[in-house]
């Protein structure tokens, strides 16, 4: 009797480990809310999925997994795509495959033709709004038609096109290394999708935005799809 009483116990306790484990990695790929406090849902427009090829493996601490659902994101009412059609840069030579101005062109479908691909190591990209604004979000879509992370990823948005220190806000940090020497990153990497990545852009005024990437978990290369600036024209 008293066996069959541990037996029973054993297999309680076995089963809630079990159930409470299930629960955490639901939970871990659903989406909540985020941005602004009162705000609206940010409208975008996500692209088809299209996976092609076989992925490597993706040894990165902290990994946030793909979004199982469309995420919701809230900006306030006159939040506007402030970005579409602006001129883009960048830190090194001409892109290896593609145009800068592919990046804001609007279209974030996947496969060849969409992209640009930049050189290896750590490089960024800017974008010119023309006038300074009050950013609430910044979405990125890297290169989705294959799980990857990508690593080093930084934003910061500034009034100064050459991002002088003292004039310069970061709104988003996975690069725990500290590659970019712009300090530890607390934002944790994710796996590219086609829901890309939301950064908060907590209403940093800046007219220009730069990204920062040292490649990815498929390779040293950095890529592009296509950015957006969400804001307010101050």
């Amino acid at each position: 009797m008293k066996h069959q009483l541990i037996v029973s116990i054993l297999a309680s306790a076995s089963a809630l480990l079990i159930t409470g484990c299930g629960d955490k990695k639901n939970s871990a790929g659903t989406n909540s809310s985020g941005g602004t406090v009162g705000g609206v849902p940010l409208a975008i427009e996500y692209p088809p999925e299209l996976i092609e090829g076989t992925p490597k493996a993706m040894t990165v601490p902290n990994l946030v997994p793909v979004p199982d659902k469309e995420p919701t994101f809230l900006v306030p009412k006159d939040a506007v795509l402030l970005s579409k059609g602006k001129k883009v840069t960048g830190s090194g030579e001409e892109p290896i495959i593609g145009e800068l101005k592919l990046i804001t062109d609007g279209d974030k479908q996947a496969g060849e033709g969409y992209f640009v691909e930049l050189e290896e190591g750590p490089q960024w990209v800017q974008i010119d709004l023309e006038k300074s604004a009050a950013i609430n979000a910044i979405c990125v879509w890297h290169y989705h038609s294959q799980k990857r992370a990508y690593k080093g990823v930084v934003i910061q948005v500034s009034d100064d096109p050459k991002f002088a220190p003292d004039a310069t806000t970061t709104v988003y940090n996975n690069d725990y290394e500290n590659v970019s020497k712009m300090g530890k990153g607390s934002d944790n990497p994710y796996v590219e999708s086609r829901f890309g990545l939301i950064a908060d852009g907590k209403g940093a005024k800046g007219r220009y935005v730069r990204l920062y990437s040292n490649g990815s978990t498929s390779s040293d290369m950095n890529h592009y799809i296509e950015v957006e600036v969400y804001g307010a024209m101050q």
